[in-house]
């Protein structure tokens, strides 16, 4: 939906505004990223007992949330090749963001407390860039195999409004051989239509146990 129909500030014009105050989370992207899952994975195994959650059907992710969606166009690593996507989605709640907070010790009040965020320029409380960049992972733990994280290079192009549904998309551009591969990143906010992040991430897809194989 357009900025218009949402009543937020308009993303286009706050754009160089966004990236610059978010340059520097790009060297340590790869860190916070493994901050941002566990924020999300230990409360889906906390809550399976509950009916929260389904075991999943990769066997190198233990839960999913049923309010969760992926989808992927490979399913064995042996068959991976360039134009092979997975996408993952949820949407960012309250609690995701007030545990990354505790996780990752970043308590800044722009995510925390809403008067304060009302008084600045995005007009109400955002998620941390380096929660929604956690969704990278989410997606490449999808991958056929067991994806190891080697590199990402990340630039935020709008903020994510707590509560909005957000997906993360990423798809191989180029095998770099002792398989190992390029991937296009890409974060939408679905909630308001528009990117919030593009990247690149290399990983190294290596083989499950082998109890795990056949799964």
């Amino acid at each position: 939906m357009s900025q218009q129909n949402t009543g937020r500030p308009n993303l286009a014009a706050m754009t160089n505004a966004w990236t610059a105050m978010t340059q520097s989370f790009l060297q340590t992207a790869t860190a916070a990223n493994r901050a941002a899952v566990s924020a999300m994975f230990p409360a889906a195994a906390e809550n399976s007992s509950n009916g929260d959650t389904v075991p999943a059907s990769i066997p190198s992710v233990d839960h999913s949330n049923l309010d969760w969606g992926f989808d992927r166009t490979v399913d064995d690593p042996s068959d991976i090749e360039v134009g092979d996507t997975v996408t993952f989605e949820k949407t960012i709640s309250d609690e995701d963001v007030r545990a990354f907070a505790e996780i990752s010790g970043d308590t800044n009040r722009l995510h925390l407390d809403d008067g304060f965020a009302a008084d600045t320029r995005f007009g109400e409380r955002i998620v941390h860039g380096t929660l929604v960049s956690g969704l990278i992972s989410a997606a490449l733990a999808r991958l056929p195999g067991l994806t190891i994280y080697l590199s990402q290079d990340l630039e935020f192009t709008g903020p994510v409004g707590v509560g909005d549904r957000v997906s993360a998309r990423v798809e191989v551009v180029e095998s770099l051989g002792n398989d190992q591969y390029r991937l296009e990143t890409v974060i939408r906010n679905e909630s308001d239509d528009a990117t919030a992040i593009d990247g690149e991430a290399v990983v190294l897809i290596d083989e499950l146990p082998d109890e795990y194989r056949s799964r």
